[in-house]
C-alpha cells in the first residue's frame, strides 16, 4: 500500500504541473485508488482479509506506460544523464559494438597479435575491400569491431592526426599518444549536441619511445565512452567476448613466462575457433614485433596452426574418453 501511495502521489503531483497533460481515466484511476484506500483501512479494522489486497490492473499499466516513456526520453539526447547515472546513447553504441566481428589482442614478450574474425561476405564481392585491421602509420596497427563506416571516419581523423605529429615534431608519434587522441576524440561525440557516439572500438598497437619499452610494441583499447587503457590481452566484439576473455585470462597466466610469438599466434588462433566455423578462411591475423614491424599471415600459414590445434584435440579427445 504504502508503494502504491508513493506511485501515486507522483502521478498526482506530476498532473499539478502547469504543462502535464491530465486526462479523465487518469483522475478516474486515482479516485479508485483513494476509494478503495478507504475500504481497505475499515476492512482491517473489522478484520475482514478479502478486502487487503485490491490492486487496479488499469492503474498499474498506466504508472507503467508512464515510466516507460519517461525512460525513453533520456534516449534522445546524447547529452542527457538518465536518473541513475547513465547515457544511454553511449550505451547503445556499446551494443552495436557487441554484434560486429571479434578481435582479439595479445601481447607477447616481443609482440602484439592482433586477430579478427572475417564475416562471410556475398560471392561476388572482393574480399580486399573488407580489412578491419589497417595501418595507421609505418608503426601503428589498428583493429576494430562495430561499424565499419565509423571506423573508416576515425582511421582518417587518426592518420591526419599522426601526419601531423610528424611533420610538426620530425618522429613519428608514440602508440599511447595515438591512443589518447582517439579517446578524446570519441570522447568529444558523446558530450555535444547534434552529434552521436561513433559505434566502434579498437585495439590499437604500436611503440612507445621512452628507452624503458626497447621498441616493444604496447596493446591498448579505446571505446565508444572515450576511455583509453593498456592490456596484456583483450576480446571486443561479439556475443561471446566475456566468455573468450576468461579463456584468455586463464592462457596468459598459465603461459605468462613463455610468450613468445608462436604461442601468441596459436592462442589468438584457439580464440577465434571458438567463434569462427571455417578456420583460416574467416581469419584475419597480425604481427606487430619489435620496432613497429608488421606481418601480415598468410591462410597458409594460419590454417597450419588451425590444422596443428585440431590434431591435438583429436589426441586428446580420446585419452580423455579412456580416462572415465
Amino acid at each position: 500500500a504504502i508503494a502504491d501511495l508513493r506511485t501515486v502521489s507522483a502521478l498526482v503531483h506530476t498532473d499539478k504541473q502547469p504543462h502535464s497533460h491530465t486526462n479523465k481515466e487518469q483522475r478516474k484511476q486515482v479516485s479508485w485508488f483513494f476509494a478503495n484506500n478507504q475500504a481497505r483501512r475499515e476492512a482491517n479494522k473489522q478484520g475482514d482479509t478479502s478486502c487487503r489486497s485490491l490492486h487496479s490492473p488499469h492503474l498499474i499499466s498506466s504508472l507503467n506506460r508512464r515510466k516507460k516513456e519517461s525512460n525513453m526520453s533520456y534516449d534522445r539526447a546524447i547529452t542527457v544523464f538518465s536518473p541513475d547515472g547513465h547515457l544511454l546513447q553511449v550505451e547503445y553504441s556499446m551494443e552495436a559494438v557487441r554484434r560486429g566481428s571479434t578481435v582479439v589482442g595479445i601481447q607477447g614478450a616481443d609482440c602484439v597479435i592482433l586477430a579478427v574474425e572475417k564475416r562471410a561476405i556475398a560471392k561476388l564481392q572482393d574480399s580486399r575491400t573488407i580489412r578491419k585491421i589497417v595501418s595507421v602509420d609505418n608503426r601503428t596497427v589498428l583493429a576494430f569491431a562495430g561499424l565499419t563506416a565509423d571506423a573508416r571516419v576515425l582511421i582518417n581523423k587518426l592518420r591526419i592526426e599522426a601526419q601531423s605529429y610528424r611533420l610538426t615534431m620530425e618522429d613519428s608519434p608514440s602508440i599511447d599518444y595515438l591512443a589518447r587522441y582517439l579517446a578524446r576524440v570519441q570522447q568529444g561525440y558523446t558530450q555535444r549536441g547534434g552529434v552521436r557516439p561513433f559505434g566502434i572500438a579498437t585495439l590499437m598497437t604500436g611503440v612507445n619511445d621512452d628507452k624503458a619499452s626497447e621498441g616493444r610494441p604496447f596493446l591498448y583499447q579505446t571505446d565508444p565512452a572515450g576511455t583509453h587503457s593498456r592490456w596484456k590481452a583483450q576480446v571486443i566484439g561479439g556475443r561471446n567476448s566475456k566468455s573468450l576473455r576468461e579463456f584468455l585470462e586463464k592462457q596468459v597466466e598459465e603461459k605468462k613466462d613463455t610468450m613468445t610469438e608462436a604461442t601468441c599466434v596459436r592462442m589468438a588462433v584457439q580464440a577465434l575457433l571458438e567463434v569462427v566455423d571455417s578456420g583460416a578462411k574467416t581469419m584475419e591475423i597480425c604481427v606487430v614485433r619489435r620496432h613497429g614491424n608488421k606481418e601480415m599471415l598468410s591462410e597458409e600459414k594460419i590454417d597450419a596452426v588451425v590444422k596443428e590445434i585440431e590434431a591435438e584435440q583429436q589426441t586428446d579427445a580420446p585419452a580423455a574418453s579412456g580416462d572415465e
